[in-house]
């Protein structure tokens, strides 16, 4: 093992279910990666799908996509392998794409959220506000910014000595700050500059926005309820599975001594297959227009 190399200790019990992970796992990233692009293709092959909102969905989708292909195929790999280790500069793009991808999901979901709040609240100036220029620059924003913040600590931490060679994980994250003989306070105070934007700021815009689209669809015909709830209920309900998610992520990282290594197991688990799965799940499902093509797609 190289100097470099980081090994990876948050697996319960991996010699005696090596092979019930890795079919496990196997299983859940094929089903993420047809599920995922099933709907993607759905919404660009047909025309009536070509709207903001659906956009939006393609391009989560898309992420979410992206974000389990950085975390699976090393995965899978270390899951058929005698010795889980990764490099430091491997764990460092992994700590990239895993951040950066989830700070791209808050922002699209807060793009979603000013979408539905023009069409709700301001229908008639809709097409002339969310036209195709406003909703690239949304959607390049969406991955630019979160892309231009976690370079920052990243390439910050590139040079960092190890004095652990041991990450308590499955992948990597912040865990890895722990690692670190000496921690950067400019990388700390930039990582709360990060926590803050493309974090805690989408989240209070996106609880923000629904609470004036509930306020005025309240003092609304039943026929404008009926819209909000059809197509903001599904991305309340991943902004809330991810939220809890990211949650739980940040208390694994806080309290890295404290939990046990099946609880740290169990939830690193989730983190990587609950959200990917059901997006897909929720979106297919709730929103009318994607589940009747899905349904004449499966030949219902």
């Amino acid at each position: 093992m190289n100097v470099t190399d980081i090994t990876l200790d948050g697996y319960v019990a991996l010699e005696k279910y090596r092979f019930v992970y890795f079919v496990i796992m196997l299983i859940g990233y094929i089903l993420i990666i047809f599920s995922n692009s099933t709907i993607v293709y759905l919404i660009v092959i047909h025309k009536n799908l070509h709207e903001p909102m659906y956009i939006f969905i393609a391009a989560l989708l898309i992420n979410t996509v992206l974000f389990s292909t950085g975390i699976y195929p090393k995965l899978l790999i270390d899951l058929l392998s005698e010795k889980q280790v990764i490099s430091f500069p491997a764990c460092l793009f992994q700590v990239f794409v895993f951040y950066s991808l989830s700070g791209c999901e808050f922002l699209l979901l807060a793009a979603m959220a000013f979408d539905r709040y023009v069409s709700i609240c301001k229908p008639l100036q809709y097409h002339t506000i969310m036209r195709k220029t406003t909703v690239n620059v949304f959607l390049v924003l969406s991955w630019l910014v979160p892309f231009i913040h976690l370079a920052v600590p990243v390439i910050g931490n590139a040079n960092q000595k190890l004095c652990s060679f041991t990450l308590k994980g499955i992948f990597c994250n912040n865990l890895l700050n722990h690692t670190f003989c000496v921690s950067s306070k400019a990388v700390f105070m930039f990582g709360l500059v990060i926590l803050f934007n493309i974090f805690l700021l989408p989240m209070f815009f996106i609880l923000f926005t629904y609470t004036v689209i509930l306020i005025i669809t309240y003092r609304s015909c039943r026929e404008v309820r009926k819209k909000a709830a059809q197509t903001c209920l599904p991305h309340l309900l991943v902004l809330i599975n991810y939220s809890c998610l990211v949650t739980f992520e940040t208390v694994i990282v806080r309290l890295e001594s404290d939990i046990s290594i099946i609880a740290r197991f169990v939830i690193m688990l989730q983190m990587i297959t609950y959200n990917p799965l059901c997006n897909p799940i929720i979106y297919g499902l709730k929103m009318t227009k994607i589940y009747e093509h899905l349904k004449r797609l499966l030949g219902k």
